[in-house]
């Protein structure tokens, strides 16, 4: 079972319940609850126990090992015995996403996790007020904390522009539910190989992408010049400028912005993020190249 599956399998046994307890009498509801907290407490004990070996075999470092898994890390989640903390984990997955944040001139900073489960956050510098970036930079947010924190049930972060006035305020993410239902759709598995200094065209579900290879750092974009509208893939890459057939240029690294002053609108960015030895990438609802 996968760690999607796992999601799946989680959600229809909330659809079940519900549905029992709309249509069962009070007793009978009552008795498939304790049923369920025995099941959750017999597995919880095999899982405790399972941990107790590891540690025992292998110290510490085969426990972090085994709760590094996904599906398995969410089980623990589920069980409350994971043995990294949940300020930890949602630490690790903001250090995984912020090599990508910075080619949005942004970064992030973790103000902590509160008691009710919400993950705070400052967004720094995101893209100069491109809203396009903005969202690609809260998607990437997103999926990395529903990964690694699946026991936060909402990211609040507060953005701001340095210098200048507050330019990205994102209201609380969504919960944990509708996170999971964003991300499976969302996110598709790609395998990459574009050498370094290249630029490669990568279809992904209905659209295209333009990934250029920045000296070892992946960045994708649809696969359409915003000016002439043609692909952007058919187009140059020199150092970190990218140049579409009409003649203009835009900044690969920073966010997509045009590289003259020409006030047309940046290309628009796709997250792409590693996962397992290959990268997995999100395109912007409703957008085709």
């Amino acid at each position: 079972m996968d760690n999607q599956t796992l999601r799946e399998t989680s959600e229809r046994i909330d659809e079940l319940l519900d549905e029992l307890a709309q249509s069962a009498v009070p007793a009978v509801m009552e008795r498939v609850e304790e049923l369920l907290r025995d099941v959750m407490s017999m597995y919880g004990a095999g899982l405790d126990r399972a941990l107790e070996i590891a540690r025992d075999a292998g110290g510490d470092a085969l426990v972090r090992q085994v709760a590094d898994d996904e599906v398995i890390g969410n089980l623990l989640v589920l069980h409350g015995l994971h043995p990294v903390d949940v300020q930890t984990r949602v630490q690790a997955a903001l250090d995984q996403v912020r090599p990508y944040l910075g080619s949005h001139a942004g970064g992030v900073e973790l103000l902590g996790v509160d008691a009710e489960g919400v993950a705070h956050l400052k967004l720094e510098g995101s893209c100069d007020g491109c809203a396009s970036s903005a969202l690609t930079v809260q998607n990437a947010i997103e999926d990395a904390i529903l990964v690694a924190a699946p026991d936060v049930v909402a990211v609040e972060a507060e953005g701001m522009v340095d210098p200048g006035p507050a330019l990205l305020q994102i209201q609380p993410f969504r919960s944990r539910e509708e996170s999971a239902e964003h991300a499976s759709s969302a996110w598709q598995h790609l395998d990459l190989d574009v050498p370094p200094r290249t630029l490669a065209q990568v279809p992904l579900g209905g659209a295209l992408l333009a990934v250029a290879n920045l000296d070892g750092t992946l960045v994708a974009y649809l696969d359409r010049c915003p000016v002439c509208g043609e692909e952007l893939s058919r187009g140059s890459l020199a150092a970190d400028v990218l140049t579409c057939g009409c003649g203009q240029g835009f900044d690969a690294r920073r966010a997509g912005r045009a590289t003259d002053d020409s006030g047309v609108s940046p290309m628009v960015p796709v997250p792409l993020l590693p996962e397992h030895g290959g990268w997995k990438a999100a395109v912007p609802q409703g957008a085709v190249a």
